[in-house]
C-alpha cells in the first residue's frame, strides 16, 4: 500500500500547546462530541480556518417509537421464517388432514402479521406527525 501524498504547504508541520479556562474548554468539548469530528485538535484547526462544522443533534423523543419498530421488524421477520416453514410442511404432506392443520396454522401467522402490520402503521403516523410539526 503506498502512502498518500500531501502538498508540502498542506503538510502540518508545527505543533501549538495552548491553554484555555474551563468554560472554553467545555465548549470546545461540547462541539467535539456533537460534530463528526475525531479529535479536539481537528475542531481547533476548523475554528481557526473558519471551516464549518456540522454538529448532529439526537431527538431523544424518538427512542422509543424507533425501538419499538425495531422490535416489530425482528417479530415481523420471525413470523415470515414460520410461514415458510408451515408452507413446506403443507406441500410435503400427502394426507388431507395434515395439510388442513399446516393451513390453519399458516392463517394464525398471517393473522399476527396483519396486527404487527397495523401497529407499525400507527407509529409511523406519529412520528410522520413528528417531523410535520419541525418543519
Amino acid at each position: 500500500m503506498t502512502k498518500i501524498k500531501v502538498a508540502e504547504e498542506a503538510r502540518l508541520k508545527y505543533s501549538l500547546i495552548i491553554r484555555v479556562n474551563e468554560a472554553l474548554y467545555q465548549k470546545l468539548n461540547k462541539v467535539l462530541q456533537e460534530s463528526d469530528r475525531q479529535n479536539m485538535a481537528e475542531v481547533i484547526r476548523d475554528i481557526l480556518e473558519n471551516r464549518k462544522i456540522r454538529c448532529f443533534y439526537k431527538d431523544a423523543r424518538l427512542d422509543g417509537p424507533m425501538e419499538e419498530m425495531a422490535l416489530i421488524r425482528k417479530e415481523l421477520k420471525a413470523i415470515g421464517i414460520n410461514i415458510n416453514q408451515q408452507t413446506r410442511y403443507f406441500n410435503a404432506c400427502k394426507r388431507e388432514l395434515e395439510k388442513n392443520f399446516h393451513a390453519g396454522q399458516t392463517l394464525v401467522h398471517y393473522q399476527q402479521i396483519g396486527q404487527k402490520v397495523d401497529r407499525l402503521i400507527e407509529l409511523i403516523s406519529k412520528l410522520a406527525e413528528t417531523w410535520l410539526q419541525r418543519s
